[in-house]
């Protein structure tokens, strides 16, 4: 990812690179509704993904995406970030395996000298907190710390299974096992929500995010912004089909059959009204808290003022 010196447009930072769901911010690009609101983007894609919050937090990039627990963990260490809205709502989340390996189960012990891949840190916070729940030590598996590459991971036999979500990693492990001759059933997932008993995959949902600093001074801009996507998102989900072909002539590598899976498994997940829900925000807290990722002073770092709602 290169960053931007001084310029007029808005810089915005994914959480990962380009996939299906980030649709609504390329198409309100590609439709002109960035433009209809008087305001330029630049849609960048990170390197690591890890780095996303402590960037935009730093002010070298304005805006991004990035899940609700990274967001809080961000603002609890200092970065002054806050998220103005949600992209996609809830995705399942959890450890991902093949159940063909044999090793791992549905019972969360078989992880038990089992080495579990993560993408950042976080991943493996929340399996090292899991692990105690479940009577056992984080000495009782090997975490292998993967980056964006679970599913390879899996596959190629670096981990036994890894931390992903239903409408990507899963999606991926299903397709390699359909062309081994297998089925989509062959995938299994431990959902991190029901392991927790959180009630809510919402600790993954994935934010609309931005610098404090740059979100006081462009009040203006941001709530352009997130108009603009909105707008997007209501297309995309008045015309999923339509829209993702539009998406495609932007990221032609998307137009795969995996890739056109991977956004049929998104559309449930878009926001329809992109609001910061109160219930979830309270529940990742408390989370959080018993991650030891904030403590009990912590304030929310969400707002809907930018929303016409």
């Amino acid at each position: 990812m290169t960053i931007l010196g001084h310029t007029d447009k808005i810089t915005v930072l994914l959480n990962w690179a380009a996939n299906p769901y980030h649709a609504p911010l390329y198409l309100a690009q590609q439709l002109g509704y960035f433009a209809d609101e008087g305001i330029k983007v630049a849609i960048l894609e990170p390197s690591d993904p890890s780095d996303v919050t402590e960037i935009i937090g730093s002010g070298k990039v304005d805006l991004g995406c990035k899940a609700m627990i990274h967001t809080i963990a961000g603002a609890a260490r200092g970065f002054p970030v806050t998220s103005i809205g949600t992209l996609l709502d809830e995705p399942f989340t959890g450890v991902v395996y093949l159940k063909s390996s044999g090793t791992i189960t549905e019972d969360f012990h078989s992880l038990k000298g089992r080495k579990i891949g993560y993408v950042g840190e976080f991943g493996k916070v929340i399996i090292d907190n899991l692990t105690k729940r479940y009577g056992m030590t984080p000495e009782d598996y090997t975490a292998v710390r993967v980056g964006m590459n679970v599913s390879d991971a899996i596959i190629r036999g670096v981990i036994d299974a890894g931390v992903g979500l239903e409408n990507i990693q899963q999606v991926e492990l299903e397709e390699w096992s359909k062309a081994q001759g297998r089925t989509a059933d062959d995938v299994g997932m431990l959902r991190i929500d029901e392991l927790a008993d959180l009630g809510c995959c919402c600790f993954c949902s994935i934010l609309y995010i931005g610098n404090d600093k740059f979100i006081a001074e462009n009040p203006e801009k941001v709530r352009a912004f997130m108009k603009a996507v909105k707008r997007a998102t209501d297309f995309l989900l008045e015309n999923p089909e339509k829209a993702y072909n539009q998406y495609v002539e932007i990221k032609p590598y998307l137009g795969s059959d995996l890739n056109r899976k991977m956004f049929q498994r998104s559309l449930p997940y878009f926001s329809k009204s992109l609001e910061n829900v109160q219930r979830d925000w309270t529940k990742v807290v408390n989370f959080s808290k018993t991650l030891g990722v904030v403590d009990e002073s912590f304030v929310q770092n969400m707002t809907n003022e930018f929303l016409d709602v």
